[in-house]
């Protein structure tokens, strides 16, 4: 059944002062066939909204195009009955503000944008949530340490039930070992006791926590809303939950590695761990008379670990306030590379060097030599120009902070057993826009096995983490997503018919969505997708779409558009967008009144890695002259919202460059650009310049065909 569609275009804020609307509209109900073709002066208005909503009413139409601003802007407006399929096309900020008022291309342009909107919403279906029959509210927490107690006070208090996971005897983590913790509030002059026997007695007072000690897990299966866990302490434990957290906290960097600052081979040489230890066990003790700590012991150095700790300044300037207070004719050497207390630690950081006899010198240590039952330690690169020689009696590590494995979570996903990491072992995850979220939706990362710590921000970071592991649960009760596309209600269907059993999807995409049988096939679980389309761009035979993307409503929208014969000199530009970086841009290009060619045509993808090799033969045999994709930045840095999105379209290259030889095309022909969404003065020359390309190569040869 053909669908019934209408056509709203708005005429505010230029778009009437720079296009023919009228034409636009004749070209909806004439070429088109759209049954409900109207203009307004301000469809964002009450009286515009309350136009749209009675003709919905009265028409009976099955979808509508709003053809005004961009998609990101006034979405709180353009909210309408879920059974209508709707449709924002741009022309405000990607034609009329980027492109020559009243010109002929401009023209063109919004027309071949309304002939897109239109093909797209006549190739996509309303959307019908996936929601499982039964979702446990429950929420795992794994980690009894500071943070893992954190959060699931945090969560019990929300009125979720929770349960907490340890492996070892008791509650509380390296915070058991701790004799003082500094101070994160005034008065900064005086260390505090631990925190963690209060908040282990808070967490008894919880009905609603469920905790097990002396307890590993043997299996994680499922997906949000419904994670199927196998525990064991002597017996095995099957519990549901909705989400989980994970807090396994840290180790300390491995002080053996270190022999050249005298670890393992003097006995007056310890880590900052074992001196907490030390005190903690004996508050009494007689320490030396002089003791020197040797700050980024390990840490901020290309052969151990590259980054800093985060705690290992403020451990020091503790320790300096344990040794000054147990023996008050002690003196205290620090060397360090920086002295980095951040955020109120500040404050602490300037009571100790109140403390005359804690002497604080930039260097870096050269030498360490035994000397009359002392250690001599020699400095370099000092801020006074010269080495400098000190003897003591203790040398402390000042060692850095590594995250525990996560592998002992024993996930049954086919891409590994714990959580994917970053080159040093940290969970992976967007780190810039969702700190909390891994690569295993409804799995999220606390405290340092996220990031290095210090107990403040574990804090903080066990609030946070809960918070989105609540979401989640909430947001897969109504069938939605989570970041990046919250609240996107498709999810990804399969047509098993023509399914060859590649593998294809099961290993590119980053979420570990599916599962798959011995022989291949693949198993999705819909709640683990975070609609990235990655899949759908892997697929070599169209097996995978979603309700409002799919190979055909996107290759119908690049066949839409009107192709100039050769002999008209007006290139046609398919250009590909990330929705992320690269689509923001573009509108930002349009607000700041940045021109760039009329000869591009947009569209936006959900991630570049949703590209699939059929749109690109789609508009090559369509006479497009070039194609341009621009997402956003890959590598180690990268700042793909869907990970590895973009690097999979670097790889995917020389498949698409086997397309174009199949065809005789030139490889100039297709190109790719990565940008961050700040980069918005750059659009202008990114596509003036390949349309440069482009019209130095010529035309098409398939145009007339």
């Amino acid at each position: 059944m053909d669908k019934k569609l209408a056509v709203y275009i708005c005429s505010g804020c230029g778009i009437g002062d720079s296009l023919n609307v009228d034409k636009l509209l004749q070209l909806s109900s004439d070429e088109q066939k759209v049954t409900v073709c109207r203009k307004h002066k301000a469809l964002c208005s009450v009286d515009g909204y309350n136009t749209i909503l009675k003709d919905i009413e009265t028409e009976k139409f099955h979808g509508l195009a709003i053809a005004a601003c961009s998609p990101r802007v006034k979405t709180e407006v353009f909210d309408f009955p879920k059974n209508i399929i709707a449709e924002r096309i741009n022309l405000r900020e990607q034609v009329v503000w980027c492109s020559e008022p009243g010109d002929e291309d401009t023209q063109m342009l919004a027309e071949d944008y309304l002939r897109m909107g239109i093909a797209k919403i006549k190739n996509i279906s309303a959307i019908k949530p996936y929601i499982a029959d039964s979702i446990s509210s429950d929420i795992l927490v794994i980690g009894g340490g500071i943070t893992g107690i954190t959060a699931a006070i945090e969560g019990a208090k929300a009125g979720y039930n929770i349960y907490l996971v340890e492996k070892e005897k008791e509650l509380g983590g390296k915070l058991n070992s701790f004799y003082k913790q500094y101070p994160a509030n005034e008065p900064f002059n005086i260390l505090i006791d631990p925190i963690i026997s209060d908040r282990i007695k808070e967490i008894n007072s919880y009905k609603n926590i469920k905790v097990y000690t002396s307890t590993t897990i043997k299996e994680i299966s499922g997906q949000p809303g419904n994670f199927d866990v196998i525990l064991l302490n002597g017996k095995e434990v099957k519990i549901q939950v909705g989400s989980i957290v994970t807090s396994m906290g840290w180790e300390p960097y491995d002080a053996n590695k270190l022999s050249h600052l005298g670890y393992g081979k003097y006995e007056n040489v310890v880590t900052n761990i074992e001196f907490e230890t030390l005190i903690k066990s004996n508050p009494d003790i007689q320490l030396p008379k002089n003791i020197l700590f040797i700050q980024c012991a390990g840490s901020r150095d290309k052969d151990h670990l590259p980054y800093c700790s985060d705690y290992c300044c403020s451990t020091t300037l503790k320790h300096a306030k344990y040794i000054r207070e147990l023996n008050p004719e002690s003196s205290v050497f620090v060397i360090y590379k920086d002295i980095r207390t951040p955020g109120l630690s500040e404050e602490f950081y300037k009571e100790v060097q109140k403390d005359n006899q804690v002497f604080f010198t930039k260097g870096t240590v050269s030498d360490i030599t035994p000397e009359n039952n002392q250690l001599k330690v020699t400095v370099k690169e000092t801020l006074l120009g010269d080495d400098i020689s000190v003897k003591v009696d203790m040398i402390v590590l000042a060692t850095g902070m590594t995250p525990a494995g996560t592998e002992d979570m024993n996930l049954t996903y086919r891409l590994g057993k714990g959580l994917p990491k970053l080159k040093y072992n940290f969970s992976d995850s967007h780190f810039i826009c969702f700190p909390y979220e891994t690569r295993r939706t409804g799995i999220y990362a606390a405290g340092a096995v996220r990031a290095p710590m210090d107990v403040a921000s574990c804090l903080e970071d066990a609030s946070g983490a809960m918070l989105k592991a609540i979401q989640c649960i909430e947001a897969t009760k109504r069938g939605e997503s989570v970041h990046p596309r919250a609240g996107d209600k498709t999810y990804p269907e399969l047509y098993m018919d023509r399914c060859t059993d590649c593998k294809r999807c099961t290993e590119e995409c980053p979420f570990g969505t599916y599962d798959e049988t011995e022989k291949g096939t693949p198993l999705v679980n819909p709640s683990r997708c975070r609609r990235c389309g990655i899949c759908l761009g892997s697929c070599p035979e169209r097996v995978i779409s979603f309700s409002d993307y799919s190979i055909n409503s996107v290759s119908a929208m690049i066949k839409a558009v009107e192709i100039p014969d050769e002999f008209e000199e007006k290139p046609r530009i398919l250009v590909f967008v990330c929705e992320n970086d690269a689509y923001p841009a573009l509108d930002m290009a349009g607000s700041k009144g940045l021109k760039y060619s009329p000869y591009v045509r947009i569209i936006p993808v959900r991630c570049l890695g949703s590209v699939n090799k059929v749109w690109i033969s789609d508009a090559l045999s369509c006479g497009y002259d070039g194609i341009l994709q621009i997402g956003c930045k890959p590598g180690d840095d990268y700042q793909c919202h869907f990970i590895h999105g973009s690097e999979l379209t670097q790889t995917r290259g020389e498949n698409i460059q086997e397309t174009l030889t199949t065809m005789m095309l030139e490889p100039e022909r297709i190109k790719t650009e990565f940008i961050e969404i700040t980069d918005y003065y750059r659009i202008p020359d990114i596509i003036n310049s390949y349309v440069e390309t482009i019209e130095d190569i010529g035309p098409n040869p398939f145009k007339d065909m």
